[in-house]
């Protein structure tokens, strides 16, 4: 049975990205645009301390990885919904390129609830370098407005990281976390004892 005691110091801090989405929404309501992207900096800023703790104090765990998930999913999905409100023309203007990362990421959410009933948390160094190079890009445009090159980047690293996770998908039969990648994968051991144990039944 899950208390409180049984959370870390790293899930709390995911905890309260997915405490503040509410909060961030009633902030856009009130059309308080410097308010709201101040507090959406601290989410994000969030999303970097509790990785770093869940590491240096060696707390990292598949219920972390998957509460890490989905405050970062419920983060990302509320600054969208800022860039809709504050920054629509941007949105509109761009509409094509954030669909062509839109799709695939949608078509991946699906592949992974119908393989694992849940959404991935295989946090890859490219899934991380996306996820930052976001970050910086929602919160500068909200801050000072667009920086036309970085967008372009964030949709190519969007869509290499999506690619990546759908790979790995179909790379591991059972829910896993903490893969670094499509290289490491290959010599993951997690997914080479089941190969072996195959192999083995069919021998």
């Amino acid at each position: 049975m899950l208390t409180f005691k049984n959370f870390n110091i790293a899930d709390w801090f995911s905890f309260y990205r997915i405490a503040a989405a509410p909060f961030l929404l009633l902030i856009l309501w009130l059309d308080e645009r410097e308010v709201f992207t101040s507090f959406l900096l601290v989410s994000y800023c969030t999303d970097m301390i509790d990785g770093f703790l869940a590491r240096r104090l060696k707390i990292t765990s598949p219920r972390g990885s998957q509460l890490d998930s989905f405050g970062d999913q419920i983060t990302f999905v509320v600054g969208i919904i800022g860039l809709l409100v504050y920054e629509f023309d941007f949105m509109k203007e761009h509409s094509f390129y954030i669909i062509l990362v839109f799709v695939p990421y949608i078509f991946q959410m699906i592949i992974a609830f119908v393989k694992y009933g849940k959404a991935t948390a295989f946090h890859t160094y490219l899934a991380k370098l996306s996820a930052i190079t976001q970050a910086f890009f929602i919160l500068w445009l909200l801050f000072f407005g667009p920086i036309y090159w970085l967008f372009y980047v964030m949709i190519v690293l969007g869509l290499l990281e999506t690619i990546e996770e759908i790979a790995l998908i179909f790379m591991y039969d059972n829910w896993v976390a903490g893969v670094k990648g499509i290289y490491w994968a290959l010599r993951d051991k997690r997914r080479l004892r089941k190969k072996t144990a195959i192999k083995k039944r069919t021998n």
